[in-house]
């Protein structure tokens, strides 16, 4: 079963995911702040990151780039999930090693396809 870490402050953001991808086939954990985020993807290795850039304590910027060089999570997909949508963001996400970067407010049908696009085996859109 997938892992999808989601470290967002926002607690409606956190649900949205949840609501969102968990079933019994997805499993959602989450990080309010960015120590806990990486702890907790130390801890669990999740397939899939989901990161806000505005953390309270570690910036999701940062928490992406410490990951991408942890070796044992390199294989992770890392999408930022932000507020910051200027282009100068999207390239500092992607700069620190994100996979992708989605803005909010998002579909959350936007968030299923990305997730079925960067795990395919998570079958998030087949019917059981």
């Amino acid at each position: 079963m997938p892992t999808i870490l989601i470290a967002d402050d926002e607690p409606h953001i956190v649900e949205l995911v949840r609501v969102t991808l968990e079933d019994e086939r997805v499993r959602v954990v989450e990080a309010l702040d960015g120590a806990a985020a990486l702890a907790r993807a130390e801890m669990l290795r999740p397939e899939l990151i989901l990161l806000d850039v505005h953390l309270p304590d570690v910036s999701g910027l940062e928490v992406c780039a410490r990951l991408r060089r942890t070796a044992a999570l390199a294989a992770a997909k890392i999408v930022m999930l932000t507020a910051a949508a200027q282009e100068d963001d999207v390239a500092r996400g992607l700069a620190a090693g994100a996979d992708h970067y989605l803005t909010k407010p998002f579909s959350p049908v936007r968030l299923l396809a990305l997730v079925d696009a960067l795990l395919p085996r998570a079958g998030t859109w087949q019917p059981e």
